[in-house]
């Protein structure tokens, strides 16, 4: 039996995936005159108590601004989900999923192809959503993600893009890609490379910032490595690995063969966990010409322990707990949805036990002297509101690279002080390309 003691102090917290989130719950009366006959809206700027969840519908909200989403359909799907209940949101996300495809389907055979593309973009992201949760020993985990891929691919089809699927080899597994470009001249154009991290889709980084750089004539190359969502898909026991330089290598090999990609001016960006597998990147490849780190990370052992305040791998052995005994912790020391993400996140690093997974992670570090080896101009983003650790890292990493670097910190006055800047995604945009369209000229 898996003792529970320290669960007091891990229960509101996500371990180390939780990403704090500003509560969306707000005071919502109807006002003078309001009642049965006359009311402003049902619908309510509601989130949850939950940070984990309250981030997530934030995350849902932010993408409205590139197609992602609807407000009104994103605050009603949050009003029928249970707090601390994982199987409540995939399935009202999945269920939205599936409305919205449907109906990008219906319009696209009356000939409305641009209608039909802005619903399968949303369909897309519900599917993502519904994904997040989806436990991973369920089926329907790898099928939300699929029709995920499905809707988005469709939506592609009913644009002026030229696009590819792709599937980059790499030491036996097909790794997931896109090539997507708004040129049709046959020239060699600027491209930038973008990864998520921890839990992001590649159809999900197309948003944001991925439709930011088509509309600013960038091609546009996603691609997405071992463990990651959209290898699970094909690969369901594929794990994250330290030394992500090779994955990303392989990836780069392919992108720079091809004729329509200046390698003058190529761009890497990494988001979240992936800051930490482009930081790796282009520690080792001087193939990347400008580096985006969104944000650095150079200890992600450091990081992820930062949000519980100790070291789990240094928990002794009579608390550890596998996938298995986890059902054993009653739901008032740790809810389901801690639960849910504490397997998932074994799972993703293929360990046994909570205490072998953080001793794994531990080698997920950049050292100082290899930092050095970065020479490309550099552009380092944090939120002011993620906390004190990745700060430090940012300044520990833009002190310790040869290259010119600059820093950007968003700020809650701009609706973008949370994690990736979910609350403000055009301004993050912003940020990004004009800093390198001013590198590229």
């Amino acid at each position: 039996m898996v003792k529970i003691g320290i669960w007091t102090k891990l229960a509101a917290l996500l371990l180390g995936l939780a990403l704090n989130g500003n509560t969306l719950a707000s005071e919502a009366g109807q006002g003078p005159g309001a009642g049965d006959q006359v009311a402003r809206s049902r619908t309510r700027v509601q989130g949850f108590q939950s940070p984990e969840l309250d981030f997530q519908l934030l995350r849902q909200l932010g993408s409205v601004a590139f197609g992602g989403a609807s407000v009104g359909e994103s605050l009603d799907a949050a009003s029928r989900i249970g707090e601390n209940d994982p199987d409540s949101w995939v399935a009202v996300f999945a269920d939205l999923g599936r409305r919205q495809e449907a109906d990008g389907a219906a319009r696209a055979a009356r000939g409305h192809k641009v209608s039909a593309r802005d619903q399968l973009w949303k369909a897309a992201n519900s599917y993502r959503a519904a994904e997040y949760f989806a436990d991973f020993k369920d089926p329907r985990h790898q099928a939300l993600g699929l029709k995920s891929r499905e809707a988005f691919v469709k939506a592609l089809s009913f644009t002026d893009y030229r696009f590819e699927v792709l599937e980059i080899p790499f030491e036996g597994q097909k790794l997931p890609a896109y090539f997507i470009s708004p040129h049709r001249d046959g020239k060699k154009h600027k491209t930038i490379m973008v990864m998520s991290g921890y839990d992001g889709t590649l159809e999900e980084i197309f948003l944001a910032p991925g439709r930011c750089a088509l509309e600013r004539g960038y091609n546009l190359f996603l691609f997405a490595g071992p463990g990651q969502m959209d290898t699970l898909r094909f690969h369901p026991r594929s794990v994250f690995r330290p030394d992500f330089e090779k994955p990303i290598s392989a990836a780069l090999d392919h992108l720079l063969a091809r004729p329509d990609v200046d390698a003058r001016r190529v761009a890497l960006n990494g988001i979240s966990f992936g800051g930490y597998f482009a930081v790796r990147a282009a520690v080792f490849d001087t193939r990347i010409q400008a580096l985006i780190a969104n944000s650095p990370i150079v200890d992600w052992h450091r990081y992820l322990t930062g949000f519980i305040g100790f070291d789990p791998a240094q928990m002794p052995n009579e608390n550890d707990f596998t996938p298995e005994t986890i059902a054993q912790v009653p739901d008032r020391f740790m809810n389901p949805v801690t639960k849910r993400m504490s397997v998932m996140m074994m799972a993703r690093y293929g360990r046994p036990s909570f205490i072998a997974t953080y001793q794994a992670v531990r080698n997920y570090t950049v050292r100082e002297a290899d930092l050095k080896n970065i020479r490309c101009p550099v552009l380092a983003l944090v939120g002011a509101g993620e906390g004190a650790e990745p700060r430090r890292q940012l300044e520990r990493f833009a002190n310790s690279v040869s290259g010119p670097v600059t820093r950007y910190v968003f700020t809650t006055a701009e609706g973008a002080d949370g994690h990736c800047q979910v609350g403000n995604p055009t301004l993050s945009c912003a940020v990004m390309f004009d800093w390198l369209d001013e590198i590229f000229q």
